[in-house]
């Protein structure tokens, strides 16, 4: 029985018994959201981050195992595995370090040292290697295939493996060549600044790196990775020379022929993969930063929303939902047209409209004019602009929702333009029940989302999802089956099967009740339960965060006298409820969830106006100060909307008067600040601007 926590414990800086008690349940298929929340005396209190850190080690340490297993059956169908080859491998817990061991065994295309062999030379070779002092008679052919030889012996030898890595790791520059033709390229001038490179591999930001790897990969340029050649030759003659001989002069010239035809290239092949990796890792992490703080974005609640998707050629797309987010009314208006300006007024009174939803794309500005002077001239009947709030709304991913099967079922009697108008209202009413929606990376708050490893950033992007999906919880009377889908222990079936049950029986009256949903297991209720809400049913704890596991403690605590004030009680207090099972984490919980019951964690929508007097990147001067909203983070910096139809950037350098490591220290996803412009590119559209002011 393998102990994988003695191995992922040390990596992750955690206690054994930690690491221990987070695979046992991992192992009984509880989520990562439910172990956090409701198995913290038994994880010593690990966050989500640690506990997904250590199911993520446990994944590699199983699939590391699988592999090991194989090779062992590969070299065992040789006949060339040893007990004391096979005691390597087993203790072997580096997949570096085991594919350097599996190296000499592994099936492979016939090499110059193979034919060498097959012509008997390997006794030259092996004689060659001993260095002797005196001369090797031999023809100058015999002693090339000798070279081949050792050249691929040493390849394959985890020292000179390990020395020519450690020499990478100081020394690799990564360099770029344009390919000869691409000067002239028009799609290849967006990569100018990376035809000719030639920078330390270990100092190149992510983002450097995946633009580099994408013009690669799109033909502009040629990418080398190589460390210092006499520093790399000097390590193997230390490992591999003793001394002057004839002999020792056969092996110099092996080890120049190992490195530059077998090592460098394998080994810049190892470094180009573990320099991707690593910018994908930093990549994914900052879409994924990103995307959670989309999700948990400021919902304006159940209120009577008119959505507008602007434009000018066909029209501004308007739609009119209830506070429950269903189509009411649709129509199109015009910008500058009167009658339109009455369609809409006529809309708001019927109604009886609380806020005004703007999609941020073309034509936005215009259209948040044109609603903003028709409330304005209405204000002396119906509603005025101080009654209706004005929002502007991100409609990145609104297209690709519109045209989407959850869209077709959910409008099936309307096209595109609708369904992308009432995405960008519900997105305003609630952006995490709408978000859900759509496929992550189509959201638009990611940089390179497409060149870094798509299975990775599903797996991250999906995660972030479920974390914050359980984090807020989810009216499950009321909830869309995608956003039930994303609840710990569901999945899209019985997402399916619990809105199903609702549409045939009404309401579910308590949690107790899910039991009667098809497929609705003792040991799923358990996981999701504590996550889904009713509000207003039998029993108020059901619209709590408190695990229905625990509600018999909740209850004792209500009638103690010293909990009388629920926001007065003391912690100290709660040391009497302490059992073997239930701890004070889970006490304080259950505390914090007794003084602010059916509390929404997210803070309320706030309206927002951008400067009336720039529209365009032409009306923008040095030195302005304006209103921005942050519509992408970056590890290099936040990209603002002024209402410019073009956004600005703010560095990481300008930020603040302090060094940032991380633009999310100061800055977050859709926050309303201001900017001051500190550079203009008008024929690069580029707009630089700075917090330092």
């Amino acid at each position: 029985m393998i102990n994988y926590s003695e191995h992922i414990a040390p990596v992750l800086g955690l206690k054994q018994s930690q690491v221990s008690a987070t695979i046992a349940l991992l192992d009984e298929k509880a989520t990562i959201p439910f172990i956090a929340r409701y198995r913290k005396e038994k994880t010593g209190s690990l966050d989500e981050v640690q506990i997904a850190a250590i199911s993520e080690q446990y994944t590699r340490l199983q699939e590391l195992e699988a592999r090991k297993q194989t090779i062992l059956a590969t070299i065992e169908e040789q006949g060339k595995l040893t007990p004391e080859l096979k005691q390597q491998i087993e203790d072997c817990w580096s997949a570096t370090d085991l594919e350097d061991i599996y190296l000499p065994y592994k099936p492979h295309k016939k090499t110059r040292a193979d034919i060498a062999r097959e012509k008997g030379l390997q006794p030259l070779a092996d004689r060659i290697k001993k260095q002797y002092p005196e001369p090797i008679k031999a023809s100058e052919e015999d002693l090339q295939g000798a070279r081949d030889i050792i050249a691929e012996e040493v390849s394959q030898d985890t020292k000179a493996r390990n020395a020519i890595r450690r020499e990478f790791s100081y020394t690799a520059i990564l360099t770029t060549k344009l390919v000869k033709g691409k000067e002239n390229d028009e799609e290849a001038q967006k990569y100018k600044d990376y035809f000719s490179v030639s920078e330390p591999l270990k100092h190149i930001s992510s983002h450097r790196l995946l633009a580099i790897r994408r013009a690669e990969n799109e033909g502009v340029i040629r990418v080398d990775i190589s460390a210092d050649v006499d520093k790399c030759l000097d390590k193997l003659d230390r490992l591999y020379i003793r001394n002057a001989t004839f002999s020792a002069k056969q092996i110099e010239l092996a080890l120049e022929d190992s490195y530059k035809r077998l090592l460098k290239p394998s080994i810049e092949n190892e470094f180009a993969a573990s320099s991707k990796e690593e910018a994908d890792t930093e990549a994914i992490r900052v879409f994924a930063n990103n995307l959670r703080q989309l999700l948990l974005e400021s919902p304006l609640g159940q209120k009577r929303v008119l959505a507008l998707d602007p434009g000018f050629r066909t029209g501004c797309k308007m739609v009119v939902l209830s506070a429950q987010g269903d189509l009411l009314h649709h129509d199109v208006i015009f910008l500058h047209n009167l009658d339109s300006q009455q369609v809409l007024a006529n809309a708001v009174s019927k109604f009886g409209i609380e806020a005004i939803a703007i999609g941020n794309g073309t034509a936005s500005r215009e259209c948040e004019e044109f609603v903003r002077h028709t409330l304005n001239s209405n204000s002396g009947s119906g509603p005025t602009s101080n009654s209706v709030a004005v929002y502007i709304v991100s409609e990145n991913g609104a297209s690709v929702y519109s045209a989407s099967k959850i869209a077709r079922d959910e409008f099936p009697d309307e096209d595109v333009t609708v369904r992308g108008a009432v995405s960008i209202g519900r997105r305003l009413m609630d952006p995490l029940a709408e978000l859900v929606k759509i496929a992550p990376k189509s959201i638009g708050v990611g940089q390179y989302q497409h060149d870094v490893d798509q299975t990775r950033l599903k797996e991250a992007l999906n995660q972030t999802v479920e974390s914050v999906v359980n984090y807020v919880g989810v009216d499950v009377n009321t909830a869309s089956p995608y956003l039930l889908t994303y609840i710990s222990g569901l999945g899209p079936a019985l997402a399916q099967n619990i809105v199903t049950y609702r549409s045939e029986n009404g309401p579910f009256p308590d949690r107790k009740s899910l039991l009667k949903v098809p497929k609705m297991g003792a040991k799923t209720f358990e996981q999701c339960a504590g996550f889904l809400r009713i509000a207003g049913g039998t029993e108020p704890l059901d619209n709590t965060a408190v695990h229905p596991e625990r509600y018999a403690i909740a209850k004792k605590m209500m009638k103690d006298p010293d909990f009388s004030n629920l926001q007065m009680a003391k912690p100290s207090n709660l040391e009497k409820y302490v059992t073997d099972e239930v701890g004070l984490p889970t006490l304080t919980d259950i505390l914090h969830e007794l003084q602010k019951p059916s509390r929404d964690p997210r803070t309320q929508a706030e309206e927002f106006h951008f400067d009336e007097s720039v529209h365009s990147i032409t009306d923008l001067q040095v030195g302005m100060v304006l209103p921005g909203i942050v519509t992408n983070i970056s590890n290099f910096g936040a990209f603002v909307d002024l209402g410019v139809h073009k956004d600005g950037l703010i560095h990481i350098s300008e930020m603040a008067n302090r060094r940032i490591s991380d633009p999310n220290e100061v800055l977050s996803l859709h926050q309303k600040l201001k900017v001051k412009v500190i550079g203009i590119d008008l024929p690069r559209q580029r707009i630089q601007l700075s917090l330092k002011f």
